[in-house]
């Protein structure tokens, strides 16, 4: 998991709205530092043995460096994501490479915001609701993916994504998760699954800890987090730590820039 990665870029990148609290249009990212930030998560990904496939961003499309919330993908299956309007200009560029990769297209029937609030953990897909995305979604996600949903509620706007509160560290086996930032029913149900639970303060994943990718060995992880970093090299991973400090301008950091598409298909009975 997370060995095979579609991403973007940043050379259009840029706050022209402000979908999140962590957007100010009147705080632009510095272009130079974004495109050196994301090629620096690029290199990371292929030191670690990751494949990246790459879609080139689009002039209109400022947030399009955030491929995550296009969409979740299992299998040969993608169903896409549901942004709020103002990125909706970036779905027919990804939509268009999954078509030409051979991915069968599930369109989202209500507000969804596809990978970021839909992390795959072994034959689980822990699915967040609350702020980007309909609960409604939940049921097509179990149907069309075959995953047992577990839902997980987002208690702000600050974790408008599921994937700024939860990491999956080990799949189907250990999560990082900061407890502040969901409800008391998403909490049990997180302790409930049986799993190795790291917490994460509220500090560190306000920086972005939990947007981390991980491939079970390697986790990549923004700068800023020395407590959860070090918790993750105590267990033997090994840890990679970058700048995002530009694209958190934006709101996103390295799990937003990236769209997973080898997560495992689930067991069937």
């Amino acid at each position: 998991m997370n060995k095979a990665l579609l991403v973007s870029d940043a050379a259009h990148y840029r706050v022209d709205y402000e979908i999140n609290p962590y957007m100010h249009t009147a705080v632009q990212p510095d272009q130079a530092a974004a495109l050196a930030e994301h090629e620096g998560i690029i290199a990371a990904h292929r030191a670690a043995g990751r494949r990246i496939e790459y879609v080139a961003s689009a002039p209109e499309c400022p947030d399009m460096v955030f491929t995550a919330n296009a969409a979740v993908v299992s299998g040969n299956r993608a169903v896409l994501g549901a942004p709020p309007p103002e990125r909706k200009s970036e779905l027919p560029y990804f939509q268009e490479w999954l078509i030409n990769h051979d991915y069968e297209i599930l369109e989202a029937p209500y507000p969804f915001s596809g990978q970021g609030d839909a992390l795959v953990c072994g034959d689980l897909l822990l699915a967040g609701y609350g702020q980007r995305t309909d609960r409604r979604m939940h049921a097509l996600l179990a149907r069309e993916l075959g995953y047992q949903v577990v839902p997980l509620r987002t208690v702000s706007p600050r974790w408008y994504d599921l994937d700024l509160a939860v990491g999956v560290v080990e799949p189907g086996r250990t999560l990082a998760y900061c407890p502040q930032a969901l409800d008391e029913p998403s909490r049990r149900r997180l302790r409930g699954l049986g799993l190795d639970l790291i917490e994460v303060d509220v500090q560190e994943a306000a920086r972005f800890a939990l947007n981390l990718i991980s491939d079970g060995t390697t986790v990549t992880m923004t700068k800023g987090a020395p407590r959860l970093a070090a918790t993750l090299r105590e267990r033997g991973l090994r840890v990679v730590e970058l700048d995002t400090t530009e694209l958190a301008k934006g709101g996103g950091g390295v799990r937003c820039t990236a769209l997973t598409l080898d997560n495992p298909l689930p067991a069937r009975p």
